[in-house]
């Protein structure tokens, strides 16, 4: 079953490929997204401030909230990790606990 990027993970995605002042289409492909998706995103990033259309450059660049939101997301990124990790030996040592003692009541 493959891993499914939620909507932070996107906004992540463009976030940093517009760090380093780029097109729509090099933003659509640093991200991986489609067209359509992207102008969705697109909207919801330059309407939240995180990203801005620079005119002079005709290109997407990083603004200061957008800066803040991508630190943001890389502790709460890395906190996730962690406790996914956590959660994941918790489940096999449980699986462990019940394989030793098995359920004869169905």
């Amino acid at each position: 079953m493959g891993n499914y990027r939620s909507r932070l993970d996107i906004i992540a995605d463009i976030l940093s490929a517009a760090s380093r002042d780029a097109k729509k289409t090099q933003i659509m492909y640093q991200a991986n997204l489609s067209y359509k998706v992207l102008q969705r995103y697109l909207a919801e990033v330059v309407g939240a401030s995180l990203i801005s259309f620079a005119d002079e450059k005709q290109c997407y660049q990083l603004t200061e909230k957008g800066r803040e939101f991508l630190e943001a997301y890389e502790r709460y990124s890395a906190t996730n990790k962690h406790i996914e990790k956590r959660l994941n030996e918790a489940a096999s040592k449980k699986k462990a606990l019940e394989d030793l003692c098995p359920s004869t009541f169905l």
